[in-house]
């Protein structure tokens, strides 16, 4: 996973993710895209699930979305995805798009779409749910139809101006549906642009149909478990949006360091560390770790001249992300441990907690 994730410095692509409730993900290309591409990879949850059914205990509403939200960030921290939500709110099974507008005020989360669109920046958007119909419930075409919007919208600087004074204006390269053939729908069809999301990772010894099973069965209180899965897995893409690939996901598409200034130094220093890297002593990377810190934060202060707010917006994001993922690789590589604990279970507000931290630097650096 460290080596992995070295590797995965010098990647600056990015993919989002986006349908209505937890479980709607789609947990195979997740794993895919962001432990095989390296991708950047998030899903987008219109809800957290607060409508749903509970196996596991009597909590409805509010409180099962608590733990709905739990289970998607614990199948994130499986498939390496990164987890956004909007406002939202699931009040159960809606028949169509037009009743589910009635209960969500379509243009607040539109925002929200187009604010996490702005902020992460994705390279390619995918909706699970078609804005047609065939996902069946409301919520699902409703996730389509906002994600579309949103793709036009968040390049649009007269929408949503007062987001700007945070985040840039952004268009993503394209918007695909991610077709399926499931509850005897099938939407899928050969002359669709189609991917074999099925390979088997020999670093972290699982295929992608492994780890996605171990993913889909964190959303517990669903009883969403499936078996894992080996060999060909095809996935099948319809454009909605956006120029359409006919090579790779990612046609037309930048994913170097070259998209930065200063980033053919950082990406030398980065093949540097991905060559030297010594499996049984990942603590030997720390010096090179934390040079490459440094190297990436002073390009980030360093006066730079950029031809859009857009490209000032993308250096900082794409800097502070990697930024980051090697403080992240720092712990691993050091063997860190750190742990806080308390006695107490409970405390009033203006109380006093003692808490004891424990520190372990297991390998010595």
């Amino acid at each position: 996973e460290m080596y992995q994730a070295i590797r995965k410095l010098n990647v600056l692509g990015s993919v989002l993710y986006i349908a209505a409730h937890p479980d709607d993900e789609n947990t195979r290309l997740i794993s895919y895209l962001s432990k095989d591409r390296l991708y950047r990879t998030g899903y987008l949850s219109l809800t957290r699930g607060d409508g749903g059914q509970n196996l596991i205990g009597d909590e409805q509403g509010i409180e099962l979305g608590l733990i709905r939200t739990q289970e998607l960030l614990a199948a994130r921290r499986v498939d390496g995805g990164e987890q956004f939500f909007t406002r939202a709110y699931d009040f159960g099974y809606s028949k169509n798009p037009e009743e589910t507008f009635t209960k969500w005020d379509k243009e607040k989360i539109l925002s929200d779409v187009v604010w996490v669109i702005r902020k992460f920046q994705p390279d390619v958007i995918i909706t699970r749910f078609p804005t047609t119909g065939e996902g069946g419930h409301g919520h699902h075409t409703a996730s389509a139809i906002l994600a579309n919007d949103a793709f036009t919208a968040a390049a649009d600087p007269n929408r949503f101006p007062e987001q700007l004074k945070y985040v840039s204006a952004w268009q993503a390269k394209r918007i695909l549906w991610n077709t399926f053939n499931f509850g005897g729908t099938n939407t899928q069809s050969n002359d669709q642009f189609k991917i074999d999301v099925g390979g088997y990772n020999p670093l972290l010894g699982k295929s992608y149909g492994e780890i996605s099973a171990a993913s889909r069965s964190q959303h517990k209180s669903q009883g969403f478990g499936v078996p894992a899965s080996r060999g060909e897995a095809l996935e099948y893409f319809k454009t909605t949006g956006g120029a359409a690939p006919t090579e790779d996901l990612m046609d037309g598409v930048e994913m170097s360091w070259k998209k930065v200034p200063g980033g053919p130094a950082i990406e030398k220093a980065i093949d540097s560390l991905s060559a030297s890297f010594d499996f049984l002593h990942p603590e030997r990377s720390v010096k090179g770790l934390v040079r490459l810190y440094g190297l990436i934060s002073a390009s980030l202060s360093g006066e730079q001249l950029y031809t859009s707010k857009m490209d000032k917006y993308t250096d900082e994001m794409w800097k502070q992300q990697k930024m980051e993922e090697i403080k992240k690789l720092i712990e691993q590589c050091s063997g860190l441990f750190l742990d806080a604990t308390s006695a107490q279970q409970i405390a009033v507000h203006g109380d006093s907690v003692r808490v004891n931290f424990s520190f372990n630097n297991r390998l010595g650096v």
